[in-house]
């Protein structure tokens, strides 16, 4: 699947997530975002569009050469400038507190240890800096959440890792961060796949 994840998958993930719709969530998940911030799972840039004046820098961490060069104009024409900074979300090489702020949209679903990653976004974030984050994942109803334990299998194979059963509310908050805003609700689309959580937690002065 080596082609299929490297040089299909971004395309359609690309177009997927954006859509006129998925346009409005990101929109809002970006709201409040300033100074240098740093996005986990930049793919294609399509956040860079819905970034305020008020941001200054995105330190993009993206491990597909594909998304990045699909990102190309993107970066050409933001406002901001962009630094590339990795490949790996569980292994950021950024100093500790150097980013006023974090972003994350259907990232983590598909890192492979969400825990890690969002330990690396604590570390890096100054304290009182705020993570936004929009994630897709497991919903509340049972008859849902049934299906969702049952094609995630299949959805880890043909999704390049992507889960359907995680909880990022929950996953944002046993990584150090203190929840301000959350909410979750069914976006429009087949329900296993579209109950989104929209979020800000705060990174803690400790």
């Amino acid at each position: 699947m080596g082609i299929y994840n490297d040089q299909i998958l971004p395309r359609l993930v690309g177009r997927a997530c954006g859509s006129e719709g998925m346009l409005r969530w990101r929109t809002k998940v970006a709201r409040g975002l300033r100074g240098d911030v740093l996005e986990i799972g930049f793919g294609s840039g399509l956040n860079l569009s819905v970034m305020g004046p008020e941001v200054r820098t995105v330190f993009a961490v993206e491990p597909s050469q594909t998304a990045m060069k699909l990102a190309a104009k993107r970066i050409r024409e933001a406002p901001m400038d962009v630094v590339h900074v990795g490949l790996d979300g569980g292994a950021i090489e950024m100093a500790d507190a150097s980013c006023d702020a974090a972003i994350c949209t259907f990232t983590l679903c598909t890192v492979p240890d969400p825990r890690r990653a969002l330990g690396e976004v604590h570390r890096v974030l100054r304290p009182g800096g705020r993570l936004h984050f929009l994630e897709h994942g497991v919903a509340p109803d049972e008859s849902v959440a049934r299906w969702q334990r049952r094609l995630d299998p299949w959805q880890v194979r043909l999704a390049d890792g992507c889960h359907l059963t995680r909880d990022a509310s929950s996953l944002v908050r046993e990584s150090g961060f203190e929840l301000e805003q959350v909410t979750q609700r069914y976006a429009k689309g087949p329900r296993p796949w579209c109950y989104f959580t929209l979020g800000v937690a705060l990174r803690l002065d400790t």
